[in-house]
């Protein structure tokens, strides 16, 4: 006689645990229902297969008329409220853009057809094509947390489904040229405090244009790194730096350092707050910081010869850890990573290749072992 497959317990009931298609939006673990019968094993054999059925057909699930795309925007605006004007841009940008493909599709009919559409419409663009696997992948992920959508199903949308490959441009720093231009340009007094702090600080862009005469401590030349301005929207918003690590005391090199202290002292004298400001002396809006971004661009070539071809702000951000990189072992990575605002990770991700480029294992084995 074969042996059952579930045995009675001592209530009486044939009891079993069964996966009901979702996770626990806290732990990441299995959420299981509880199937039980008085009446046999094969009794709940049955059960337990009927419903492992109801969850492949997307049958235990809570029943909702919302759309992918309807849930897509409230998922947006409520999940994401707390992300970066930056981040939600991007978000609006795929939602808005790509997802509008497939506008009427309601949410529990979703499927890999539909993601597959939305990347061939991108095709050409990785990047694009990148976001748009992410931002879907959350969409989904949320909408299983809220059980309106099959785990199992989401799963196998995934696993069977091409990843999108893309890297992004190598970045490069500042050529031998641009470098004597910071010095030799004719710039704008204002302009020329620009191009000193993110040359010799290796300052964000929006952190610079939030600095005050207060973030200066002129006798320690340092400065204080502990907001931002954020003009994806045009006019400055105020926020804290990008992480946690933003929060930092950067030192200013002796080389800018008079020319900074005077132009902060200045301002100073004429109760003045913000270091880079429009005309009525408020901050300077994303209009304000194209036009001076031009005319720096305009000041270099004059110095160069040859147009500035993907010179940005962050160029010469880039350009300074790769500067400091070249000087371990007199700075370490971790004190790289503070004065940048990064974590030792994303240093040693960025700019591993200069540190295994000094490196000379055969003479440090030599020099160790030299008693």
């Amino acid at each position: 006689m074969a042996k059952t497959k579930y045995t009675r317990g001592s209530d009486g009931y044939f009891s079993t645990k069964v996966w009901d298609g979702t996770y626990n939006p806290v732990t990441g673990q299995k959420n299981r229902k509880n199937l039980r019968t008085k009446k046999s094993s094969k009794a709940l054999e049955d059960m337990v297969n009927e419903y492992k059925a109801n969850v492949s057909e997307r049958k235990n699930i809570r029943k909702a008329d919302i759309t992918f795309f309807q849930y897509a925007r409230k998922w947006k605006e409520v999940y994401k409220a707390q992300r970066s004007n930056a981040t939600k841009a991007m978000y609006d940008n795929i939602i808005e853009k790509h997802f509008s493909c497939i506008e009427y599709v309601k949410l529990q009919d979703i499927d890999r057809m539909h993601l597959q559409i939305m990347l061939n419409n991108a095709d050409g663009k990785k990047k694009i094509q990148q976001q748009i696997m992410l931002t879907f992948k959350q969409v989904l992920r949320s909408a299983v947390a809220d059980r309106l959508f099959p785990a199992n199903v989401m799963e196998d949308i995934f696993q069977n489904i091409e990843p999108v490959k893309y890297s992004a441009k190598e970045k490069r720093a500042l050529t031998p040229e641009e470098k004597y231009a910071v010095f030799k340009a004719d710039f704008q007094e204002q302009d020329r405090i620009f191009v000193y702090l993110i040359y010799g600080c290796g300052l964000r862009r929006e952190e610079v244009l939030a600095l005050t005469i207060f973030d200066f401590n002129l006798t320690k030349r340092e400065i204080a790194i502990n907001k931002a301005h954020d003009l994806t929207h045009g006019t400055p918003v105020h926020k804290e730096p990008k992480t946690k690590n933003g929060y930092r005391i950067v030192p200013i090199p002796d080389k800018i350092y008079h020319t900074i202290a005077s132009y902060v002292s200045s301002l100073k004298s004429k109760g003045h707050t913000y270091l880079f400001t429009m005309r009525d002396w408020k901050p300077m809006t994303k209009s304000s910081y194209d036009k001076m971004w031009k005319r720096i661009l305009k000041a270099i070539e004059d110095v160069t010869g040859e147009p500035a071809a993907g010179l940005t702000a962050h160029v010469f951000r880039h350009n300074y850890c790769t500067n400091l990189c070249y000087q371990i072992p007199q700075i370490s990575i971790k004190k790289i990573a503070q004065l940048m605002g990064d974590t030792e990770a994303v240093v040693l991700k960025v700019y591993n290749h200069i540190i295994l480029e000094k490196e000379d294992a055969a003479t440090a084995v030599n020099e160790a072992l030299n008693f």
